[in-house]
C-alpha cells in the first residue's frame, strides 16, 4: 500500500489494514469471488506487499479466518460472561447476541463455515474445525455449569442449534426468528439434560 512521502513504514498497521479490507471483501464475495490482482487493487496494496505479509492468497485467507474466529469467539464469550453465573441466562444471552448479528445489514452467515463450504481443504477447513471446536467448548462449559448429565453431548447438540440457526438466518428466515427459535430449543435441551 502506498506510503505518503515522509511517512515511515509501519508493518503492523499495514498488515492490520490488509486484514480488515480482505475480511470485508471475502465475506461479501467469498474466497473464490475475487482474484489476487483484484484483491490487491481493492485493498490498495501491491502483490509484493500482500505476499510479504501473508505468503500467498491462502495465507491471507487463513489470517482473515483466524482473526475473525478469535473476534467472534471473544464476542460470544463476553456475552456469556456478562449474563452472570446462571447457565440458562448465559445460554439465552448467547442466542440473543446471535439474534442481533443476524439482523445486521449485510449479514451473510458464518464467514468461517462459509469458507469451509467453499473449500474443503486447509486452511479454510482447518480454521473451521478449530472455530467450531471453540464454540462447542463454550457451549459444553455452559452445560457443565448447568449440571447436565452428559455435558459433552449437550454441548454438541447446542452447537448444532447454533450453526443451524445461523444457516437458517442467512438463507430462510423471513420473519427474523431463527435466533429466538434456537434459543427456545436450546433452553429446552438444557432443562431436559438434567439441569
Amino acid at each position: 500500500m502506498p506510503v505518503p512521502k515522509g511517512s515511515s513504514l509501519d508493518p503492523e498497521r499495514t498488515r492490520a489494514t490488509l486484514l480488515a479490507s480482505a475480511t470485508g471483501i471475502f465475506y461479501e464475495r467469498g474466497l473464490d469471488g475475487v482474484g489476487v490482482s483484484e484483491l490487491c487493487r481493492a485493498v490498495g496494496a501491491s502483490k509484493e506487499t500482500l505476499y510479504r505479509h501473508f505468503g500467498s492468497k491462502d495465507g491471507l485467507v487463513q489470517a482473515v479466518l483466524e482473526e475473525r474466529s478469535d473476534r467472534v469467539v471473544r464476542w460470544l464469550t463476553d456475552a456469556v460472561e456478562a449474563a452472570g453465573p446462571d447457565p440458562r441466562a448465559q445460554l439465552a444471552s448467547l442466542f440473543d447476541a446471535l439474534g442481533g448479528w443476524y439482523r445486521q445489514s449485510g449479514f451473510r452467515g458464518c464467514a468461517i463455515v462459509n469458507a469451509a463450504a467453499q473449500r474443503h481443504v486447509p486452511p479454510a477447513r482447518t480454521v473451521a474445525d478449530r472455530h467450531l471446536g471453540r464454540y462447542r467448548q463454550l457451549l459444553t462449559d455452559i452445560a457443565q455449569r448447568s449440571g447436565a448429565r452428559d455435558p459433552n453431548r449437550l454441548g454438541r447438540q447446542l452447537l448444532i442449534l447454533l450453526e443451524g440457526a445461523t444457516v437458517v438466518a442467512d438463507h430462510h428466515d423471513p420473519d427474523g426468528s431463527a435466533a429466538q427459535d434456537a434459543k427456545q430449543a436450546a433452553l429446552a435441551l438444557l432443562s431436559a439434560a438434567g439441569a
